[in-house]
């Protein structure tokens, strides 16, 4: 495969795994300890990730229990959770601090729904960004014969479609998690 395909293809799949990371951050039926990944407590003057400084399990399924490892954490990491403010109260306890998931109404369920449609759109914009850049490249560089050229730009569309699918199908994944009792 040409290198211009081959470039191509790597930024696309960061891409679609940003696009996955993003949709490990909304809310869905269950607790995920994704939708924690990003916050940042005060830790002795700095600012570190909640995961880094705690454990975080899953007790029940709409349960999260994070467990500092000092348990002078746990008013600032109770702190940068209200902070996020992701929707849920923490529940600080001896020495641990509780995250309980209400059950999501249906309207919750079509924003989330709406805002991970959101994510794909943008997703896909930026695939055909990548698609455009590449194109532009191939279409400068006079030292390519027309035949390769085609063919590299058949290569090129083929990788695009492929990442497009990916997107769709991580979408409606993502679609009937959020949407399921």
């Amino acid at each position: 495969m040409d290198p211009i395909v081959n470039e191509c293809k790597e930024q696309m799949e960061k891409t679609v795994r940003s696009l996955h990371d993003n949709f490990s951050k909304l809310r869905s039926a269950q607790a995920n300890p994704q939708i924690l990944a990003g916050i940042k407590c005060d830790y002795y003057g700095d600012k570190i990730n909640i995961n880094e400084i705690s454990a975080i399990t899953r007790p029940e399924p709409r349960q999260l229990m994070i467990k500092p490892y000092s348990s002078e954490d746990l008013k600032p990491i109770a702190a940068a959770i209200t902070a996020a403010n992701i929707g849920i109260n923490p529940q600080v306890e001896a020495d641990c601090i509780r995250l309980i998931f209400p059950p999501m109404t249906e309207d919750t369920r079509r924003q989330t729904v709406k805002q991970a449609k959101g994510m794909t759109e943008d997703a896909k914009v930026a695939l055909r960004n990548i698609r455009r850049d590449h194109l532009a490249i191939i279409k400068e560089d006079d030292t390519m014969s027309d035949d390769y050229r085609e063919r590299v730009e058949k290569d090129l569309e083929k990788v695009v479609s492929d990442a497009i699918k990916m997107v769709d199908d991580a979408y409606a994944a993502k679609e009937k998690e959020i949407m399921t009792l």
